[in-house]
């Protein structure tokens, strides 16, 4: 399982941008401090309020608003849901940081959470998530091809 911790100054603000760009929550592991946001199977975000991920790290809070410490990438099953994602984080106060990305075989959307916090949501066609994406590419452009 991963938990990947991270800090938030306004934990019900964060929370309710989440939930509507359509995440959940772990009750079990939410509280007036934290809350577990569900991104797998077996992969959380943990929303730290500042004082509860101070516990947590020996070294000082960078401020997400004009550091990048880490970019959080997730993926959604579709080119739509990119931008119905994209658009909702918008809509809920994000904002973007990169418009569509269209590499054909993946494309994606860049935008700001509440705290600065740099998100990206992408979707890879599944053939090339099995294949590779350069294999892929290879399978694609063999298929053009006149006989």
């Amino acid at each position: 399982m991963l938990f990947l911790n991270i800090p938030v100054a306004d934990l019900p603000r964060s929370k309710a941008f989440f939930t509507k760009l359509g995440f959940s929550f772990n009750p079990n592991f939410t509280d007036e401090n934290a809350a577990c946001m569900l991104v797998g199977e077996q992969a959380s975000v943990m929303l730290l309020s500042h004082q509860k991920f101070a516990e947590f790290s020996k070294l000082p809070m960078a401020d997400p608003a004009t550091h990048a410490l880490a970019l959080y990438c997730f993926s959604v099953s579709s080119r739509e849901e990119v931008d119905a994602v994209a658009e909702a984080a918008l809509a809920a106060g994000g904002v973007e940081a990169d418009g569509l990305e269209d590499y054909g075989f993946m494309c994606s959307r860049s935008f700001f959470d509440l705290d600065g916090h740099g998100w990206q949501v992408m979707w890879m066609d599944p053939a090339a998530a099995e294949q590779g994406p350069e294999e892929f590419v290879a399978s694609m452009q063999d298929a053009n091809a006149p006989a």
